[in-house]
């Protein structure tokens, strides 16, 4: 009898409302990134189905012809679409190997320095460019590489060295982009892994200080150990990104000698499909990235499990 009741007691649906008025000032404060969410993430989700249509912003979505596969067949067929694929994973991929280990990297050398004064002024320097918009960094950029005005080439000329087209030069184009970004977010990147660091046991560092490892030893068997968890986690997530080059970045630093290695799916969304006013196709276009982002993240999260490492889920 009394199993029974317990059973039925725990299995009665715990009301809402009082959790809400307790946690009130919580929920407000999450209030704003949850509209963030729903308006420009989940809304948009129901006008996916303009992608296999014909749309017209007169008729509407329910007035519009359903086409169905067109749009996707018609991008597959582009002659455009391996250079788009190939410029936006080269780019990622880029971004991948060089990026992604830079906080990690840099993180392991902030925890390395002991002075805390010191410490404070460097993060707060690496932190500023994470503040600066694309349009100064690219101004900052333009600055220093152009041939005519950059100092980079005015100090070459000055050493009667020839100057360098890097602007220009679609050799050069990846590789600036992947500067830019390390540039700008490696700091802030730190974050996350200063805290992670935060969170190690002094004494595991004093243990090991006593059997005699070095600072290198120490920072491979207990450091690097205490962020994986974190590194796996972010790791499947940029993944979930590769997709995505960053419109605005690529956008401000191509020009017309650059266009075929710059010309990334962001970009030809923005110039054949917004511009041109084919939302159809550039919807279509949106959700092939989509599918494949949700795909890798999949991917990469099962093989994570398998392996034993964290996972998203």
């Amino acid at each position: 009898m009394d199993k029974t009741y317990s059973g039925q007691h725990l299995n009665k649906k715990r009301p809402i409302w009082p959790d809400l008025k307790r946690d009130r000032y919580l929920y407000l404060l999450a209030l704003p990134g949850i509209l963030f969410f729903i308006i420009f993430k989940y809304v948009p989700i129901t006008n996916l189905i303009i992608g296999f249509q014909d749309y017209s912003p007169y008729l509407g979505i329910f007035g519009s012809q359903w086409v169905g596969f067109e749009h996707f067949t018609r991008f597959f067929s582009n002659p455009d679409f391996w250079m788009l694929l190939r410029n936006t994973l080269g780019i990622s991929v880029m971004n991948l190997v060089f990026f992604f280990p830079a906080p990690i990297i840099l993180a392991l050398m902030m925890n390395e320095v002991r002075n805390q004064v010191m410490k404070r002024v460097v993060q707060s320097l690496i932190y500023i460019p994470h503040f600066l918009s694309w349009v100064l960094i690219y101004g900052l950029t333009f600055l220093m590489f152009s041939q005519s005005e950059g100092l980079f080439n005015k100090l070459l000329a000055a050493m009667d060295k020839n100057t360098i087209d890097i602007l220009s030069n679609p050799k050069y184009f990846w590789s600036m982009l992947t500067v830019q970004s390390i540039w700008k977010e490696v700091g802030w990147g730190t974050i996350i892994f200063l805290a992670t660091i935060a969170g190690v046991d002094p004494q595991q560092y004093e243990a090991a200080v006593m059997d005699g490892a070095g600072r290198f030893r120490r920072m491979w068997h207990i450091t690097l150990p205490a962020m994986r968890n974190v590194i796996m986690i972010l790791f499947i997530l940029r993944l979930g990104t590769i997709m995505d080059t960053g419109f605005e970045q690529v956008y401000l630093m191509m020009n017309a000698a650059v266009t075929q290695v710059a010309e990334v799916f962001d970009t030809y969304v923005y110039r054949v499909g917004i511009r041109q006013g084919e939302f159809s196709y550039s919807t279509a276009i949106g959700l092939f990235k989509s599918v494949v982002g949700v795909v890798l993240v999949v991917t990469a999260n099962k093989v994570a499990k398998r392996f034993g490492e964290e996972s998203l889920y």
